[in-house]
């Protein structure tokens, strides 16, 4: 079978007028459309429940973006059985039929992309070119995930033994649970989806409940593509109706998972216990956020490097597992970067991302205390040295916050906080700098900014992370160029994006015939 050569979907450029002024008619009819209700997904038929889940517009939460309908304990059984009845014919189907399927996807995603990005203007608060990276990346895992599932096809290479015929295969697993976050609302949605059914799996995905409105747009996609049914189904509601009882439910075979750190270890907890009825160990695929840091030495471009943290730690209102929490500066330029950070963070624009404002609202009003109550922690713990409240508004909008002179063992040194606030720490050098880099439970990402040689490569060998990103931001890892994912507490390093990562999706068998 012949793909074209697998290259990373391009982005819009917002800063031209013709470009921003198509997309801004895009926000206008998408705004036409909101406040709908949706049904779930479940081998194929919509099945409405009567119950609905509200998600709202965190710039404006009195704008609905939509109803989705909540699932229970019916609906989770419907949907297993769904998903079982169409292993028992997806799984047989040739990869290059499945992998076709990715491919048609993807083309289905991109005629629909800037419509998508709206939607996620709307129900996540990601201004124009968060929203349209999101997709496109979305997109680049349906293309990338197709091509890597061909290399999987067919016997794996083994040693022959005379009068035998030995073949090893790489075979489907199951039902799979595949629960989502908020923050990527449809890449990391896609991504997790569309990985273990091109190999033969069928799952149930489980968004977020403050985004599922994108969930039900991502279904539409899924239908138009011609997927079968039953392949993909969509379960949406609360967590307490259906985390637990999807992760333990004897029928789950496998749960990719993106989230926090307490969800994370307790799904793995749970999938640890055998049920009854249950046949098998449950596999776990897990990406449980970081606490990323980026050093700046007394050698770098102090330019580039308040660049690279001011885009690594405020794009999408540090909503990003990957985006950097702790900003850490030698002695010898500490006060000089420090300076031209803040001078970078001070115009930085606060407001609704149908503005396109630099930083936007936060997902929700859960999220907005727990940043704040961080913040009043950090007013306790190190020197404020830009934001540290409310930003005007009517939605979820927290100030830009900096604190500098923060030591090791703070809270905000510590702790996952996930909204925009930096953590300015002082090394003594490159050595220190290192040392408090690797001082956290998490190993996610991280960077370094310097042009000492020597330095860059014991970065590589010492920094203990599974994404290294050196004079550049430590966000937005494109698929199939940097292989996401970390270890310690940030998760199992499966490596979304990366050639490995459908292999996780499999079983091998082999079969010995002696003649």
């Amino acid at each position: 079978m012949y793909f074209e050569p697998y290259a990373v979907e391009p982005y819009l450029d917002f800063a031209d007028a013709d470009t921003r002024q198509r997309f801004e008619k895009v926000l206008e009819r998408v705004r036409a459309q909101l406040g709908r209700d949706y049904a779930l997904w479940i081998g194929g038929e919509r099945v409405d429940t009567g119950e609905y889940l509200e998600s709202v517009d965190p710039c404006r939460p009195s704008r609905l973006v939509g109803r989705s309908a909540k699932a229970k304990a019916p609906e989770i059984e419907l949907a297993m059985d769904a998903a079982e009845a169409a292993f028992t014919t997806w799984s047989r189907e040739p990869m290059a039929l499945r992998a076709r399927a990715l491919v048609k996807l993807a083309a289905v995603l991109r005629r629909r992309r800037e419509e998508l990005a709206a939607w996620e203007v709307f129900e996540a608060g990601k201004n124009y070119l968060e929203a349209i990276a999101d997709v496109a990346e979305a997109i680049d895992f349906c293309e990338y995930y197709a091509r890597q599932a061909m290399e999987l096809d067919g016997p794996r290479p083994t040693y022959d033994v005379p009068g035998e015929e030995n073949t090893s295969e790489l075979i489907a697993m199951g039902v799979g649970l595949v629960i989502p976050p908020w923050n990527f609302l449809l890449a990391i949605l896609v991504g997790t989806t569309v990985a273990p059914v091109v190999v033969g799996n069928t799952v149930i995905v489980k968004p977020s409940p403050s985004t599922p409105i994108i969930a039900q747009k991502f279904m539409e996609c899924v239908e138009e593509a011609g997927f079968p049914h039953g392949v993909i189904n969509l379960l949406t509601g609360e967590d307490r109706d259906l985390g637990d009882a999807l992760v333990d439910h004897p029928r789950t075979r496998f749960i990719n998972f993106t989230g926090s750190v307490g969800t994370g270890l307790r799904i793995n907890e749970r999938a640890a216990k055998v049920h009854p009825g249950q046949n098998w160990l449950k596999r776990v695929f897990l990406e449980m956020g970081g606490k990323d840091a980026l050093i700046v030495d007394e050698t770098a471009d102090l330019d580039l490097a308040a660049d690279a943290a001011v885009v690594s730690g405020f794009g999408f209102q540090g909503q990003k597992c990957s985006a950097m929490s702790r900003l850490i500066i030698v002695d010898a330029v500490y006060d000089a970067l420090l300076e031209k950070f803040l001078e970078r963070v001070e115009r930085l624009r606060v407001g609704p991302a149908d503005e396109n404002a630099d930083v936007a609202a936060v997902v929700n009003e859960k999220q907005y205390r727990k940043i704040l109550d961080y913040i009043e922690t950090g007013k306790q713990e190190a020197r404020l040295v830009h934001g540290g409240g409310p930003a005007e508004g009517e939605g979820y909008f927290i100030q830009p916050t900096v604190f500098a002179d923060v030591p090791p063992s703070a809270t905000i040194a510590c702790e996952e906080i996930f909204g925009p606030v930096v953590s300015v720490m002082r090394a003594r050098d490159f050595d220190h700098a290192l040392e408090l880099a690797n001082g956290t439970m998490y190993g996610l990402t991280g960077g370094l900014c310097s042009r000492d040689r020597l330095r860059i490569e014991r970065a590589r060998r010492e920094f203990q992370v599974g994404n290294l990103y050196v004079n550049r931001k430590i966000t937005g890892a494109l698929v199939g160029v940097q292989p996401f994912g970390g270890f310690k507490m940030s998760g199992t390093n499966s490596k979304a994006g990366g050639p490995d990562y459908l292999r996780g999706f499999m079983e091998m068998k082999t079969v010995t015939e002696r003649f």
